[in-house]
This record gives C-alpha cells, structure tokens and sequence, in this order.
C-alpha cells in the first residue's frame, strides 16, 4: 500500500542563517531504522536463517554483492575497503562470495526472484572479467531474474577495461555508476582521485555502446580546496556527458573511522556556510540542467525511473541510497554488507578473513543485527517518508501500524522550533518540510528517531 500524498508546502523563502543554524547538526543518513550503529553485535545465526526462512515466495526480492577491493587508494573514501595490490586475495574472495551465494540461497524457503541487483564496494570492477561471469552465473544459477529486472554496478573510471566494459554488457548490467567527486585538478590531488573529464567521458561512451543506458555520477561538496566555482564548473562537464542521475553527497570526514582520510589537510576543509554555499549552488546547477530533486541528494532526468518512482509516491531509501526498489527483503552478501528482512537488518562480518572462515565453516557470516518492532516499523516508516517525500501524514502513520492516535506527541514537540522558523509546517497532524529547506530533511526525520539519544556511533554534519 502506497502512502497518501501530502500536498507540498509552498516554496516559501527561507533565510539562509536558518538553513546554516540546523547545518552543522550531526544526524545520521538514515539508510535504514533503527541506524547502523544501533544494530547489536553477537546477532545469533540461527535467528538470521529463521528470517529468511520466512520471506515470501511470490514476492521479488533485491540482492547485494559487495566486492571490498579497489585498484587505487581515495583519500576521501569512508568505506571499508582493501587496496588490490595483488589479485590473489581478490581470487580467494570470489571463492567464498560464491559459496556464501549458495548458503544465502539454501536458507531462503524456495528458489527466489530477483528484481534489483546491485554490485557495491569498493570497486566491484577490480574483478577480473572471468570471476565476474562466475559469480553472474551462480546467481543465475540459483535464482531467478525477472525480464526487467536492474543490474546496476559501480566501477571507477580510472581502472575499467575495455575487456570489463564488453563483459559487462553481455552479462546485462543495466546501469553503471561512479564517482566524479570533482574534475578541479587541485582538489583531485587533495584527494588522491586524478580523472579528468576526458576519462570520465570516454568511458561514458564505451559502457553506452555496450548497451549499458543508465548511467550514475557522484558528486561530492565539501572537498578540501574546493569552491563554488570549482563544482559548479565540475557539472557544467558533467551535463555534457548526460548522466541519467546524479548524487550529490556532502563530504563526511570521519579520519577516526576512516584512518585514510587522515591524509586530507583538515585546515584545507571548508567550513560550515561554505559547505552550504556549496550544496546550494550545485543544487541549483542541475535543476538548471533539466535534472528532477529526488529526496534530498539525488537528481534524475524527468523520464527515469527514479523520478517517475518519486512523482508517483513509489520511492524509498536503503543503503544503496534512493531507489525505486520496494522489496521487503534484501539479501545482502559479501564482507560488512548489510541485508534486510521483515522481522529486521542484518550486518556481516567486516574482516574479510573472519568472513570467509564462517563462511567456509558453512555459517551465514553475520556479526550484527537488529530486530524490529512494531514501533520501530512505523518510526522507520514515517522517516522513510519525510527522507522521500518531505512530507508524512502521522495520523495515516497511526492507523496504518495500529498507532495510539497521540504517538508522535514528542516528536511534533520536538519539531516545534523548527516550525516556528520555517522548515516544516504542521496541519492536522501532516508534516509538511518547506522545499527550500529541504537539505534539513534528516534534522525533520531525527525528531522521529527514539534511539539517537542514546549516543550510538558519531555522525557526520546534516549539510
């Protein structure tokens, strides 16, 4: 059941200071709820297997392959990630990845149809052509496709092949993505990313003849040396290349979880209202280039399917971002991936080795998890909404969960400050965030969130 539209609040102005006041915030991405840092480790096996046990036949499910390696170090980077020196620990990789593939497969109450499929990492291109194909076919080999189903995979232009580009294509991959950042040549020094635009393009026209359509860029504010300038330049090349989306993400620099980042000079950062500047004026660049807003980081051209999915109320969020994918369950597989059920989310192992020692022992290699409660479901829900739609209906949110009508009591107390300076606005127990305040949709969501007080983990500023 889709949610009832909320009419949109009037684009009222917003003074900037506002904006700036709610900015520096930290609050998490809200890629799931409860968050990550919330998700309890020790998580019993035998739990996990009961979950999927429970998935239902008839519904498609999504599916995560998560490939750690890359050929070359980013500073910037706060993934978890292993740098390919050699290709040997890639090979033994592949070997675990295809078993678990099986254990994942095996727990699940019959054969399954995939409608998403996506490649994370990482880089997942650091594969060699071959080992990619192997892991294509047991996937094949032990479930279903649907004739529609998306394929989407990210890759860096720097390392792709022609040979991995062609592979690519015949094993239908629907949509590529990859990471602009930015194209200033002082800023990609910074950061340890050289790819000029000529790259970047020449790629885009490979994957294109090789039958891949859709095509992702990332974009990043907040880099050090960065400016205004620089990244509204950096979408000028970019819009000459024709992206079908693109994400636009606020750089988080968190060097006590991310020990490379401790290689980018702090003093080099910009600041709070330069970062906002940043965000705003690269906001308005590509809504000037023909590209929809989709929640509050995405762009799509009007005709793909990410925006038709956001006019018609159909879009959600999950740890691959935005999305069209409406699947109840999502498997994720890999080291430190991270999958999803009904009855709750799951983590596996982060360390590649402990991974495919349980693996190998014939364990689902998880290391966390969180089940959910009804509470949780309709908190989930609602901030899903306000992260998608900017706008949430608690009175719908009640009577859809079963809800005590006065639920959300403390949160609208929460969100009364924000009201009264113009970021929401309130009817009738509609929720609705100003549009031109829309980058402080998490700062909205947060006031849902009955676990961000407890303290768990340390998140990166709201703009």
């Amino acid at each position: 059941m889709q949610a009832t539209a909320v009419k949109p609040a009037t684009d009222a102005a917003i003074d900037a200071g506002v904006i700036a006041k709610y900015a520096a915030r930290p609050t998490p991405r809200y890629t799931s709820y409860p968050t990550a840092p919330h998700f309890e480790a020790g998580f019993d096996e035998a739990d996990y297997r009961r979950w999927l046990s429970a998935a239902d036949p008839a519904q498609p499910i999504s599916f995560y392959l998560h490939v750690p390696f890359c050929k070359q170090m980013c500073w910037y980077c706060g993934c978890n990630m292993k740098l390919a020196a050699r290709y040997a620990p890639v090979a033994s990789y592949v070997e675990t990845l295809l078993q678990e593939i099986d254990l994942a497969a095996d727990a699940l109450p019959a054969r399954m149809t995939i409608d998403h499929l996506h490649w994370g990492g990482g880089t997942p291109t650091a594969l060699a052509p071959d080992d990619f194909s192997r892991i294509m076919a047991r996937v094949r080999d032990r479930f279903d496709l649907t004739p529609a189903a998306e394929i989407a995979m990210e890759s860096d232009p720097r390392t792709l092949s022609d040979d991995m580009i062609a592979r690519m294509g015949a094993e239908g991959v629907t949509r590529a993505s990859f990471g602009v950042q930015e194209f200033d040549e002082k800023v990609q020094a910074a950061i340890n990313r050289i790819q000029p635009p000529e790259m970047v393009a020449d790629v885009v026209t490979k994957l294109r003849a090789a039958g891949i359509s859709g095509i992702n860029f990332d974009l990043i504010y907040g880099l050090p040396h960065q400016t205004v300038e620089s990244l509204t330049h950096t979408i000028d090349l970019c819009r000459a290349m024709r992206p079908d989306r693109v994400a636009l993400f606020g750089y988080a620099h968190v060097p006590w979880m991310a020990k490379n980042q401790r290689m980018i000079e702090t003093e080099a950062l910009p600041d709070g209202p330069a970062r906002a500047a940043q965000a705003s004026s690269a906001a308005a660049a590509l809504s000037a280039a023909g590209y929809q807003m989709i929640g509050i980081d995405h762009y799509a051209l009007p005709g793909d399917s990410l925006a038709v999915a956001a006019n018609e109320g159909r879009l959600h969020r999950n740890f691959q971002g935005y999305t069209d994918d409406g699947a109840e369950t999502l498997i994720g597989v890999g080291a430190t991936s991270i999958g999803r059920t009904r009855a709750g989310h799951v983590q596996n192992i982060a360390e590649t080795g402990a991974w495919a020692r349980a693996v190998q022992a014939g364990k689902l290699p998880v290391a966390k998890g969180r089940a959910m409660s009804d509470a949780d479901r309709l908190r989930g829900w609602v901030i899903e909404r306000i992260m998608c739609d900017g706008a949430v209906d608690c009175g719908e949110a009640a009577r859809r969960f079963g809800a005590e009508p006065d639920w959300c009591a403390a949160p609208l107390a929460a969100l009364a400050p924000l009201e009264r300076d113009g970021v929401v606005s309130r009817r009738d127990g509609a929720i609705t965030l100003n549009p031109a305040a829309r980058p402080l949709a998490r700062v909205v969501a947060a006031a849902f969130d009955a676990y961000l007080s407890e303290g768990k983990g340390r998140h990166a500023a709201t703009v």
